[in-house]
């Protein structure tokens, strides 16, 4: 039989003991999640938001809701709950300048990498009619433009919940294994993609949770992970607006009449 006279004693001991911070912040991001899955996707808002707002619900405000609301809940929130729940500095929250240099070179070094990939990708007919993803932005200036500046706001709160909640939001407590902690979770939100996207996100995780802890800030990771996508996308819509085909240097001149 088990005494509880004893057990109550250890299992306050035990709670007393538990980093308060980590322990808030591994289950505050498990809400978060919870938040943005049944209330932040372009479901929630074509059933709900759009009819009570008289607003068409497959259009650009689906996206525009599903991106804001990640900013939202993977960015602001969190901010607001170290900030105010635990007076944690900038820094501390990960969201000084770091090791700006380091963060400078590592950049300069990956998006032209991107630039040239992407270029290559949009040649393909599959790329082009898939993104980006909402179609109309692919030919409207405006409307890429209000997308594209939701879709970042939208890594702004994925990288954040991740690579800076978690990530930073652990580390007093957790060290350097913060960066395995911050990649499990990130990696099991992938499990709907196909394998081999779900397995690299997995490296991919771990990776991007090594960068920024070396460069102790977590803006690193927003051109990391968004501008293959919003890079991935003008390509596309400037071939989409011309018509431009192939990869060399006169390909590319036709797209760029696209502006």
């Amino acid at each position: 039989m088990i005494d509880l006279k004893n057990e109550w004693p250890r299992a306050r001991s035990a709670f007393l003991s538990v980093d308060k911070q980590a322990a808030f912040v591994l289950l505050a991001t498990a809400l978060l999640v919870i938040l943005q899955m049944q209330f932040g996707d372009r479901g929630f808002f074509r059933t709900t938001i759009a009819p009570a707002l008289d607003l068409e619900g497959r259009g650009l405000h689906s996206w525009v809701w599903w991106f804001g609301m990640q900013g939202v809940l993977g960015f602001i929130v969190p901010v607001v709950l170290l900030k105010a729940g635990f007076k944690r500095s900038w820094k501390e929250m990960g969201l000084g300048v770091g090791d700006a240099k380091f963060a400078s070179k590592v950049a300069l070094l990956y998006v032209p990498l991107v630039i040239v990939g992407t270029w290559f990708l949009s040649d393909s007919s599959l790329f082009q009619a898939k993104y980006p993803h909402f179609s109309p932005a692919g030919t409207d200036w405006s409307v890429f433009l209000i997308y594209e500046s939701f879709f970042l706001l939208y890594w702004i709160g994925w990288e954040y919940l991740w690579r800076g909640f978690v990530l930073f939001g652990t580390a007093r407590s957790f060290g350097v294994m913060a960066i395995f902690i911050q990649a499990m979770p990130f990696a099991i939100m992938h499990f709907d993609k196909p394998l081999i996207e779900a397995l690299l996100s997995i490296v991919g995780g771990v990776a991007l949770g090594a960068l920024v802890w070396r460069a102790k800030s977590f803006w690193i990771a927003v051109p990391i992970h968004a501008a293959q996508m919003i890079i991935l996308d003008f390509w596309c819509s400037m071939r989409i607006r011309t018509g431009a085909t192939g990869i060399g240097l006169d390909a590319l001149m036709d797209a760029l009449k696209g502006f």
